[in-house]
């Protein structure tokens, strides 16, 4: 987004942690669900919507407030996503990407002068972030990039494609990664800064998606991208550590993300079943309910440990696929208590089923996420009952 909403950000006062959640859900109330089906049908979120996250500072979530961020911890941000995604889940996937992926890592990895000259304009929605690391055939292998950069005398040079890449048609920044040669694997992967409309850098196609509409996931094209040398993020063949750095706190704002479309459709169900109707609708809303509140206390777990400063990698994963799966199970289960009429197209169910059916696939797919718990449980991850 390159409209600036600087005058309109100043008037938004901070906001104390305890209350970003009542604040989500009042936006989420007010400005997002009358809009959800419409967001849905057009796929597209109007630009209102992203100026009033920047409005709420909600897009300025976690960040340092000495570079323009509000206070907030993991907790504040996932009550967040799960309120906004119970209205609408492309909204809280836009705000997920632009905090977890794209500006939390600079601020993270970035030196002073690259927060002072990023951060701001994030945090102020200025510009919208967005993360393009995913590859046609490299799509959870991140070490098999194809994306080359070459150093030149005074930056870099990048080439090559991304695709199933949020936020990038409107994005003022991306995190992008390239290989300086693809036969050094991991080790010659290197992390870019690259503002949106920097020539060479194209979006060359948006896909129709099934569900999670109105979120954009496009795929790019790098061709002769030409940056300054202060573009590189994080020492130069640090890459797949920025990339999985990122991913983890990112897991834990999608599943975020999906508690909030499983919480929806666990409402929706429960407003239809009544408590004389057939024994398995009740059944199905009983079994909905422990679903939700499993989901739920492993994206607290997830935060409250990425906020201890904690290793927390074993709990994203988990929460990730825990919160995908109860999205996916409870969303289904409520079309069955709803019906003909809740599969047609434009019913509440049937939205929320299609957006939640995307979630085991996006930041890292079911498998990926029971592959990476397998290999820490067995190289000895702390049990997760501490």
């Amino acid at each position: 987004m390159y409209v600036a909403f600087a005058d309109l950000v100043a008037e938004a006062p901070p906001t104390p942690t305890g209350d970003w959640r009542a604040r989500a859900r009042r936006f989420a109330t007010d400005r997002v669900l009358p809009l959800a089906e419409s967001i849905d049908r057009s796929d597209r979120i109007p630009p209102d919507v992203i100026r009033q996250l920047a409005v709420e500072r909600f897009t300025a979530l976690g960040l340092p407030p000495e570079w323009g961020g509000q206070p907030g911890d993991t907790a504040a941000l996932s009550g967040v996503l799960e309120e906004l995604a119970a209205a609408s889940a492309a909204v809280a996937v836009t705000l997920a990407v632009h905090l977890s992926v794209c500006a939390s890592p600079i601020a993270r990895w970035g030196t002073d002068a690259q927060r002072a000259a990023w951060i701001p304009s994030l945090a102020r929605g200025d510009r919208i972030g967005a993360f393009g690391l995913t590859e046609p055939g490299a799509g959870s292998d991140t070490a098999a990039l194809r994306s080359r950069y070459a150093s030149t005398p005074d930056g870099f040079v990048l080439d090559g494609s991304k695709t199933f890449t949020s936020n990038a048609a409107t994005a003022g920044l991306l995190l992008v990664f390239a290989t300086s040669d693809p036969t050094r694997g991991s080790h010659g992967i290197s992390a870019f800064l690259v503002p949106g409309g920097t020539p060479g850098f194209s979006v060359t196609q948006r896909f129709d998606k099934l569900g999670l509409r109105g979120s954009e996931t496009t795929e790019l094209r790098l061709e002769g991208v030409r940056l300054p040398a202060d573009s590189l993020l994080g020492p130069e063949g640090s890459g797949l550590k920025v990339a999985l750095s990122a991913l983890e706190g990112g897991r834990v704002g999608i599943a975020s993300c999906a508690l909030g479309v499983a919480r929806a459709a666990f409402e929706e169900m429960r407003r239809a079943v009544r408590a004389d109707d057939a024994d398995w609708k009740r059944t199905l809303l009983a079994r909905a309910y422990v679903e939700l509140a499993a989901a739920r206390a492993l994206v607290d777990r997830a935060a409250l440990r990425r906020d201890r400063g904690e290793p927390y990698a074993l709990e994203a994963s988990a929460a990730k696929l825990g919160a995908s799966r109860a999205a996916v199970s409870i969303a289904s289960a409520g079309l069955d208590v709803a019906g003909p009429e809740g599969a047609r197209s434009g019913a509440l169910a049937e939205r929320l089923l299609r957006d939640a059916r995307v979630f085991p696939i996006v930041e890292g797919t079911t498998e990926i996420q029971e592959l990476i718990l397998a290999r820490r449980l067995l190289e000895g991850e702390r049990a997760p009952t501490a």
